[in-house]
């Protein structure tokens, strides 16, 4: 089965029900917006940091990179970003469970890598997000708090109808990030910011120092 990206990505194969789908969804773009705290701070498992919260929420699609058995593999998403109950960031994305992509993170302690940014920027003010975490399909009450942020951040899902009922029937996954680093070059070149959650502090990771020294081999 052939890997789908960009648009057919996005509603994973919910655009097979018709090209106008992959092209309606393929049409929404990246909103550029970041902020940032001192260079290279760190936080462990704490609040994630204004600045890299206002980066996830700023921008809309994201491009996931994940292995499965037949190597690495990468695919670009459309996003919303949400709140854990724990006060935790996570991103939403919609992508049918018999995609490449849909297979490989259903699987049982699945991880991804991921990053965020808007296309077209000069490297002086180049802003963006590198992150790591864990996907999971959701159902019930959590898919439904899931969706009404997925179609808030994307009304056209929601105003057209024959996309919404493609969608509908698709998978609606939760990435949770447990490692996220915010770059931003308009306060400096290679400056940085690091939110750390549970799961890379119970793996004994310290906080990082000044542009990411010092932890856990991040760069």
């Amino acid at each position: 089965m052939a890997e789908t990206s960009g648009a057919q990505g996005v509603g994973g194969r919910a655009a097979e029900s018709g090209d106008t789908v992959g092209t309606a969804v393929g049409k929404a773009g990246a909103a550029a917006g970041a902020g940032g705290r001192a260079a290279g701070r760190s936080v462990g498992d704490a609040a994630c940091p204004a600045g890299i919260r206002r980066a996830l929420d700023g921008h809309t699609t994201m491009t996931l990179a994940y292995a499965d058995e037949d190597g690495p593999q990468a695919c670009a998403v459309l996003y919303a970003a949400g709140e854990a109950a724990d006060g935790a960031p996570v991103l939403y994305f919609v992508t049918a469970a018999s995609t490449r992509h849909g297979r490989a993170l259903g699987e049982p302690g699945a991880r991804v890598a991921f990053t965020v940014q808007r296309d077209g920027q000069e490297w002086s003010g180049l802003t963006g997000i590198q992150g790591r975490g864990s996907c999971r399909p959701l159902d019930g009450d959590e898919r439904a708090a899931g969706w009404r942020a997925y179609t808030a951040r994307f009304p056209f899902v929601a105003a057209d109808e024959r996309l919404r009922a493609a969608l509908e029937r698709t998978a609606l996954w939760e990435l949770r990030p447990d490692w996220l680093r915010l770059i931003d070059n308009a306060q400096g070149f290679g400056h940085k910011e690091e939110w750390r959650g549970r799961r890379a502090s119970e793996g004994g990771a310290g906080a990082a120092g000044r542009n990411g020294e010092g932890s856990a081999g991040e760069r």
